[in-house]
């Protein structure tokens, strides 16, 4: 029953998160937008890490730590950003409410296989810059979409690996309207690339017990660089502005523009921990990225470099006493954690940072072990130097992490 639902389930939220853009962030601008995590609200509450898999969870962010299921696993999350955004001499405030993934991982003995739908990359934004006498207004909203499907085995005792097949798709559009006073007529831009391309991240875990109680687990993933088509198109209108605040379009031209292949950077990332199992893990995690290849798709943009990314990641969680009938705060999963990144976007010379702080909880619901999640995170990103937005953004997270038995034998009926 319950997978019947879940699978009707995604196929509905698979055509409606298309839609989202998921951030009102202005960096989103650049690229192909603002990168989204790649995890369950699990690892989001414990400073993003993925180094950890056990037999319940799915890890989104390895494909060996699907191999590690002892149970069917729905994941379905989403969240909630509010965000106060600054410059030197205006402040103002967003929000926005987004699907973050829904998959699905199944066992299959000393396999393991995993299915579903991330947005990857989120593009929101709306600006004004004024240079008497015009005015000129940016929006921009699309992203990038990732459907996955990832196939693990366990190679030897405690070792696991795994590969990832990504088919990423999506559109970005770019428009900047531009009004001069006293000028009945305005002009708009609009560049949009309809983006699609493979990729594909391959995966070991290893996990051993290094005393009675202590275990040790360990991780590296890795996606090669690979080469991305965007269909570009350009289109300049002449408009005039309506009473009722509306745009209407007097003179549309289709100007011609080269589809261009762009390339999508590589990425490492090793982890390692060690905890007690079902009752309390501590891990560290980096990322190196190399996005100093990125490009702007169809335009390009003075005093704006890429470089290359780093993350860094440090998290954990705790149980009191995971099988306390008589207790349900003790069997409650408590998480935090702590990240700083280094985007790899620099504007005006100035680098654009991100840190965040996060916690959050797993309630124990339901049958087997089936969990509600619940998390928070606050955290800044970017400068208010050299002219730049700076964010302060408070992120709440909710997310269903179910657990069924399939092809069970049933004495009776």
């Amino acid at each position: 029953m319950l997978k019947r639902y879940f699978v009707a389930v995604f196929l509905f939220i698979s055509a409606a998160s298309l839609a989202q853009e998921g951030t009102t962030s202005p960096y989103s601008f650049y690229g192909i937008g603002t990168l989204k995590f790649k995890g369950t609200a699990e690892n989001r509450t414990m400073g993003g890490i993925g180094v950890y898999s056990d037999s319940i969870h799915l890890n989104l962010q390895n494909p060996a730590g699907v191999a590690e299921l002892g149970l069917v696993a729905y994941a379905l999350g989403a969240s909630h950003k509010y965000v106060d955004q600054s410059t030197t001499d205006e402040n103002q405030q967003a929000s926005t409410t987004s699907l973050d993934y829904i998959a699905m991982g199944i066992p299959m003995g000393k396999f393991g296989a995993s299915f579903g739908l991330i947005p990857y990359t989120a593009v929101g934004y709306q600006l004004e810059s004024e240079n008497p006498p015009s005015v000129t207004q940016y929006t921009g909203e699309g992203g990038l979409n990732k459907a996955f499907f990832a196939l693990a085995y366990k190679l030897l005792p405690g070792l696991s690996v795994g590969v990832e097949a990504n088919y990423n798709f999506g559109n970005i559009e770019n428009i900047a309207t531009t009004f001069q006073e006293e000028v009945q007529f305005g002009s708009r831009e609009v560049n949009r690339s309809d983006l699609l391309g493979f990729s594909y991240t391959f995966g070991a875990q290893y996990r051993r017990m290094v005393s009675q109680k202590l275990e040790m687990q360990s991780s590296l993933s890795y996606t090669p660089e690979t080469d991305f088509q965007a269909e570009n198109s350009r289109e300049l209108a002449t408009v005039r502005l309506n009473p009722s605040g509306t745009l209407s379009a007097i003179d549309v031209r289709d100007i011609p523009v080269a589809d261009t292949d762009f390339t999508f950077p590589s990425q490492l990332t090793v982890g390692l921990g060690i905890g007690q199992p079902k009752k309390w893990f501590v891990g560290a995690e980096y990322t190196d990225q190399k996005t100093s290849n990125f490009t702007n798709r169809t335009f390009n943009i003075e005093n704006v470099q890429f470089n290359d990314a780093s993350k860094y990641r440090i998290g954990g969680f705790f149980i009191p006493n995971y099988n306390a009938l008589g207790s349900y705060l003790k069997r409650v999963n408590y998480r935090a954690g702590f990240r700083f990144e280094e985007t790899g976007l620099s504007i005006n010379g100035e680098d654009i940072n991100e840190f965040g702080i996060s916690f959050g909880v797993g309630l124990p619901v339901a049958r087997l072990f089936s969990n509600i999640n619940i998390g928070f995170e606050y955290g800044m990103r970017g400068t208010k130097n050299a002219g730049l937005v700076e964010e302060n953004f408070f992120n709440a997270f909710l997310s269903l992490s179910l657990n069924d038995r399939w092809f069970e034998k049933r004495y009776y009926d």
